[in-house]
């Protein structure tokens, strides 16, 4: 039996609070599935689970803050299903099953789709091939069908899918969960739900003799944001005194790049152009695989290598502060799925709605601050990364090509890195390789 635990979501986090369950004890996780919420002085983040098994006994209750390294939870191994040798379980198929004739066969069901669903939708007269599925892998749920049949029939779902706090809140507050859409996994409920569908001040109060369990809010605006900057305080204050940074900058010459964009968005409808920060954030992180020196850890007196370029990208909050969570694999990604992924992680960073793993992941980050004006950006490192990485805005300069005084579009990138993981002239070799990748924007 397994512990779930308080994960540590950053290098400036000592304790969390846990504001939500997600699963409820009985059911079954999948290893990164999303089964808590848990508050640090940054966000809302969802913390997923470390491995698969069945959800045991709850130790911690919502509300509850508790040090990095707490267990929350059990998780209970699933017992595993014997297998029969498969040449005797063909052996046996051969000797013993009659032939199936073609004409008799019964259409195959979604992938996904179990005695009990499928059960469901004949009762509903729902055809299964026509839904899209919100489980795992496209698996088709009970919620799935319900919600398919009510709106067949006009009729409210009779079961509502939520998580037990959101239940408790939803009836503190009078709210009438059929009439809340959920955000959460397989559409259910969250507690952010209730309190957004909630009426106001003027909720219906618990009824007599109802006793519920003490449920810390969420912190004010103002107290959260007090609370970031003095986990960003704490944070940079440590990074500048015990990481050596040396600096590094370099003018880019963007036309190729531009033009590139240009002729793209042209050719693509709205939904699928690209910006500049795109280019920008692709080149960082092929850069980033060629230089893997920069891409990395620095723990214990040594370097350790990132598995793969998560590339942290430095998100403001509308609030006050940033976060600056993970694009997994980022040197891996066409241009088309790096945008979408990379607006998905803005939207949800700044509602609050990140994982754990987006905020821990990331090996190297990067900052653009050029949507601001500013032309140069000379960052503070995230330990325990090795390099940070600057962009400005993209502006018109006068430049002098093959002889010729001419104005191009130019863009100033900058490095800070670690003295102790790398010299100059490895970060000298980094800047160089994004140079050289934004005059070939084809090849990102």
């Amino acid at each position: 039996m397994a512990e779930f635990t308080m994960p540590s979501l950053g290098a400036d986090m000592d304790e969390g609070t846990l504001q939500e369950w997600l699963v409820q004890p009985g059911a079954l996780v999948h290893k990164g599935d999303p089964v808590a919420v848990v508050e640090t002085a940054k966000s809302l983040i969802e913390v997923e689970c470390f491995e698969t098994g069945t959800m045991g006994k709850v130790l911690v209750e919502p509300g509850t803050t508790v040090p990095v390294g707490t267990p929350l939870a059990l998780i209970e191994p699933t017992a595993a299903e014997p297998r029969r040798p498969e040449k005797a379980e063909r052996s046996d198929r051969a000797v013993e099953e009659p032939p199936v004739r073609p004409a008799h066969r019964r259409p195959r069901p979604p992938l996904g789709a179990g005695p009990l669903i499928r059960h469901l939708a004949e009762q509903s007269g729902i055809d299964l091939e026509t839904l899209h599925g919100s489980g795992p892998g496209g698996r088709v749920t009970r919620t799935d069908v319900e919600q398919a049949a009510a709106a067949a029939t006009g009729a409210r779902p009779s079961r509502v899918r939520a998580t037990p706090l959101a239940r408790r809140l939803a009836a503190e507050l009078g709210v009438d969960l059929t009439a809340v859409f959920g955000t959460g996994r397989e559409s259910a409920i969250r507690a952010a739900d209730v309190r957004k569908a909630a009426p106001g001040p003027a909720a219906a109060a618990p009824p007599p003799g109802h006793v519920t369990a003490p449920v810390r809010p969420s912190r004010p605006s103002e107290d959260r944001a007090a609370a970031m900057r003095q986990a960003i305080a704490g944070l940079m204050a440590r990074a500048n005194r015990d990481i050596p940074h040396y600096y590094l900058a370099t003018t880019v010459d963007m036309a190729a790049a531009m033009d590139w964009l240009h002729e793209h968005n042209r050719r693509s409808p709205v939904a699928e152009r690209l910006v500049p920060a795109v280019l920008l954030l692709k080149a960082a992180a092929l850069a980033a695989r060629e230089v893997p020196e920069l891409n990395g850890f620095w723990t214990d007196d040594h370097f350790t290598a990132g598995e793969g370029v998560h590339l942290g990208v430095a998100v403001a909050l509308r609030g006050g502060g940033l976060v600056a969570p993970a694009l997994h694999d980022a040197e891996t990604l066409e241009l088309p799925q790096l945008m979408t992924a990379l607006k998905d992680l803005v939207t949800r960073a700044r509602a609050g709605r990140l994982r754990g793993s987006e905020v821990s992941d990331s090996s190297i980050t990067v900052t653009n601050l050029g949507d601001q004006g500013v032309e140069a950006v000379f960052g503070v490192i995230y330990p325990p990364q090795v390099a940070l990485v600057g962009f400005g805005r993209v502006v018109d300069r006068p430049c002098a090509v093959d002889g010729l005084l001419g104005v191009r579009p130019v863009v100033t990138a900058t490095l800070s890195a670690d003295h102790r993981a790398t010299d100059g002239a490895v970060g000298s070799r980094f800047l160089t390789a994004v140079d050289r990748l934004l005059q070939n924007p084809e090849q990102l």
